[in-house]
């Protein structure tokens, strides 16, 4: 059978990018750029929180841009937060913590807190080596940086040119999973549970081990394959403008919510943490296999899973950053600091407590609430509390279909950019088209595989965008150092802004006005 076929290859690649190398090239690159650093997302707290969520009220942070292809800070963050706040901070956590026990997710901060430094230096890099394209919108993102930057390196120009077309190839690849199937398949499972349709939930049109795949699949992955090309195919600023406005309501609900759940569950809330902290390094037979065998399928499923939720190290949220309106490169690393602590470290930690602190997973045992999978398993979770007509499980689907959905459209973007590194911004639109209508795919898949699916197409992007970042360091502290000379110690140097002479010039110039 096809789908057999496709299950056994996409195992093979599984295997290799989330084995020992590709995890090693993650956490090694953020521990790297930690150190190299100083340990910047610790050392100047104060500085980039005053400098994101602390300047949200300020005109040149907010202000929309008449420029076109041009964003506001905000907006840049909301869009990445679109594509970063999905399936991962409520199905993946439940999935990492079904998978791997309440141990994963002390991995999934470990993750987080190296992950600010890389998500940083992507977004530096993609700020300096950023250029207009031929409709005079900013493209940047890793190609660029390998290609201008690994490239300029004595004998690496095609190595660095290789890197970056592999890379934008990954990129249009995770685009369909991680960007559509993966996200559409989790809000599918959601609202099929908690709205069900008899008419059509019970019309089968396939069935795939124990999941069958009814006509309710369908219809809704119609509906959302509309609402995505009515969005998408309106470029960025609409992408932009939808996400600034979903997101922030979206996340402050969703935390609201597990708040109050956690609340209610109060005299759990120290048994969950020992669980995380305690099954981190001393995990629970019940994940199976000898001790070395857990430990790593812990680590490995909190790192995947940490990584599917921030993207810290794929090079993914670096295509949207760098249309901001920001002329600093580390201004604009600062907000990729923000983006993965409010991705991991809030919204990630909310969904494990809240599965946690009120018995949806037993701490104990293992086991999860009967009639639940790790897709629906939140929502169950929710219900313990708000269970007045399912109306926790409601609240969480929809809240599920917010998050993947904007996810499908920040998604949109970076796959359009690296079409746009391969084919020209001409031709973008084939590539839009096409990302809509993989969305129906994403649709009538089995749960497992499009998941699985996702995970590879994720650590594909990753191996060459860490390759570049790695090699790349050295200008990253170049940078940050000039930066914290000029705006923290105030010395009057000369800033650093682009690779371009000519934009380098024009940043320079008007710097004053940021």
């Amino acid at each position: 059978m096809f789908m057999d076929k496709v299950t056994e290859v996409n195992g093979v690649l599984n295997g290799f990018v989330w084995g020992p190398v590709g995890l090693i090239l993650l956490v090694g690159t953020g521990i790297l750029l930690t150190i190299v650093t100083k340990v910047f997302q610790v050392s100047h707290l104060g500085h980039w929180w005053k400098n994101t969520i602390g300047s949200m009220f300020k005109k040149e942070v907010i202000a929309h841009r008449k420029e076109k292809g041009t964003i506001s800070p905000f907006q840049a963050l909301c869009t990445a937060l679109a594509a970063t706040v999905g399936t991962g901070n409520i199905a993946g956590v439940a999935a990492a913590i079904c998978i791997g026990g309440a141990g994963a997710v002390f991995w999934m901060w470990i993750a987080a807190f190296f992950g600010m430094m890389t998500n940083f230096s992507e977004n530096v890099l993609g700020m300096y080596f950023r250029r207009k394209n031929t409709k005079g919108e900013w493209s940047g993102g890793a190609m660029y940086y390998l290609q201008d930057g690994l490239g300029n390196k004595k004998g690496c120009k095609w190595i660095g040119k290789t890197l970056a077309v592999l890379f934008s190839i990954f990129t249009m690849l995770a685009a369909f999973g991680i960007g559509s199937m993966g996200q559409v398949n989790k809000i599918v499972a959601n609202v099929v549970s908690a709205f069900d349709i008899k008419a059509l939930s019970e019309t089968p049109l396939y069935t795939s081990g124990d999941t069958t795949i009814s006509m309710y699949h369908l219809v809704i992955g119609i509906v959302v394959m509309v609402l995505t090309a009515l969005i998408t195919l309106g470029g960025l600023k609409r992408i932009a403008n939808v996400a600034e406005k979903i997101v922030p309501v979206m996340v402050v609900l969703f935390v609201a919510g597990s708040l109050v759940i956690i609340g209610v569950n109060y005299t759990n809330i120290l048994p969950a943490f020992k669980a995380i902290f305690v099954n981190a390094f001393a995990p629970e037979a019940v994940v199976g296999g000898g001790i070395g065998v857990v430990i790593s399928k812990v680590v490995t499923q909190g790192f995947k899973r940490g990584v599917f939720s921030n993207e810290a190290g794929l090079g993914s949220s670096v295509m949207v950053h760098s249309n901001s309106s920001v002329k600093e490169p580390v201004k604009q690393g600062m907000w990729g600091v923000f983006e993965v602590f409010a991705d991991t470290m809030v919204v990630c930690t909310m969904t494990a407590l809240v599965v946690l602190t009120s018995g949806a997973y037993n701490v104990e045992t293992g086991e999860i609430l009967a009639g639940y999978t790790d897709a629906t398993l939140v929502g169950g979770a929710f219900n313990t509390v708000f269970s007045w007509g399912g109306i926790g499980q409601k609240f969480v689907a929809i809240a599920m279909f917010l998050f993947a959905f904007t996810t499908v459209l920040g998604w949109s973007h970076y796959g359009s950019k690296a079409w746009e590194y391969l084919f020209g911004a001409k031709s973008v639109i084939v590539f839009k088209i096409i990302h809509v209508c993989t969305v129906i795919f994403g649709a009538i898949l089995t749960s497992s595989l499009a998941w699985d699916i996702s995970d590879t197409f994720n650590g594909l992007m990753m191996l060459p965008n860490l390759i570049g970042v790695v090699v790349l360091f050295p200008l990253v502290v170049k940078i940050t150092r000039n930066y914290v000379n000029r705006r923290i110690k105030k010395k009057d140097v000369e800033p650093i802004l682009s690779y371009d002479p000519d934009i380098q010039a024009s940043h320079a110039a008007t710097l004053d006005e940021e």
